[in-house]
């Protein structure tokens, strides 16, 4: 009898190709990288919003993985968070923003 949780989650391969599954995988990923470096900088959502020159409610979608990167967003944010920013499909996560070199 099955407990009703799942341990890890089993996707098949054919799924992992297809384009739906991999633009969430971006999102989610992007997602993640601008939670990671806002809240590393100790900034609230609205700081990086005023930042960004965007809307506290932009910045909340992004983090929730409701918005694409775009080039023009993944820059914008870079700028805001006065950092680099990587992107690199054979890796995961996908996405991060990195300090300069100096």
């Amino acid at each position: 009898m099955s407990s009703g949780y799942h341990t890890s989650w089993k996707v098949p391969p054919e799924h992992r190709e297809d384009r739906a599954y991999r633009a969430a995988g971006r999102r989610m990923d992007f997602a993640q990288a601008v939670y990671d470096r806002r809240s590393g900088l100790g900034w609230s959502t609205a700081e990086l919003a005023r930042r960004a020159g965007m809307a506290e409610e932009d910045i909340e979608s992004i983090e929730e993985s409701g918005t694409d990167p775009t080039l023009e967003l993944i820059e914008q944010l870079a700028c805001a968070f006065d950092s680099g920013a990587r992107i690199d499909p054979g890796s995961t996560p996908e996405f991060r923003f990195e300090d300069r070199a100096a």
